[in-house]
């Protein structure tokens, strides 16, 4: 997630922002120590122009 942000031009402020979080959020999320709902997890995948699974990796 951190590259794709990154690749967008996005700080983590700019990113919580846009998905209406604060930026420890994004923090969390990116260092793989949250586990976003749904909702979250498609805001963040629109706002980085990609889908979910494109943004995060999903256990079996």
């Amino acid at each position: 997630m951190k590259e794709l942000r990154k690749e967008h031009g996005l700080t983590q402020e700019e990113l919580a922002a846009m998905v209406g979080v604060r930026r420890e959020t994004i923090v969390f999320l990116e260092k793989g120590k949250y586990n976003p709902s749904l909702r979250l997890a498609r805001a963040v995948a629109r706002a980085l122009k990609c889908t979910i699974e494109d943004v995060f990796l999903f256990d079996d």
